[in-house]
């Protein structure tokens, strides 16, 4: 199989490449279950983001860094779920589509947490920006419950989000062609 090789937060990683269609692929950047990497990340991304009250995430591989980058910094995060839970009241949604998944998902959050973020300063989180449909939904979702958006940030920016000059980002990840 190929691969990237990815030097990010002082730390090298090989990331398998993935077919996403018969003229793309992507390096597949998964932080489950590789600490050393999540701590040196969600450490290098706190050190270029501004101030903020409180982090959120959506439910996806995102959540490991929120969790870290939270328990570093020593504010809350919260986490904008795929779908409705029997514990949440009143939940407000938003429409998400990623270039990772086939259909339009939902983020979604309850009443406790639009209440958690409510005129606060939100660091929306993500390990990788592609297309950024899912900041925007997150960035929604922040709006809708009356939170601000302090900054949106990343460990990677993919393909042409790196381009982009209102995300806070690691290190850029390419783009691969399969022809």
């Amino acid at each position: 199989m190929k691969s990237y090789t990815l030097h990010v937060a002082g730390l090298t990683r090989e990331l398998p490449l993935c077919r996403i269609s018969e003229e793309l692929s992507i390096g597949a950047f998964v932080m489950f279950s590789d600490v050393e990497l999540t701590v040196a990340c969600a450490k290098a991304i706190l050190e270029k983001v501004p101030e903020f009250d409180i982090i959120m995430t959506a439910e996806t591989k995102g959540i490991p860094l929120a969790y870290e980058a939270a328990r570093q910094c020593g504010k809350n995060y919260i986490v904008g779920r795929k779908s409705v839970k029997l514990y949440m009241t009143d939940p407000i949604e938003v429409d998400v589509k990623s270039i990772t998944t086939d259909h339009v998902q939902k983020l979604i959050l309850s009443a406790e947490d639009v209440q958690r973020i409510k005129g606060k300063r939100v660091l929306a989180l993500d390990d990788v920006i592609s297309t950024g449909e899912s900041l925007q939904a997150l960035e929604r979702l922040i709006e809708a419950a009356g939170g601000t958006v302090a900054a949106k940030a990343a460990v990677l920016a993919e393909g042409d989000a790196a381009d982009r000059d209102d995300i806070i980002f690691l290190e850029k990840l390419p783009l691969f062609s399969n022809t």
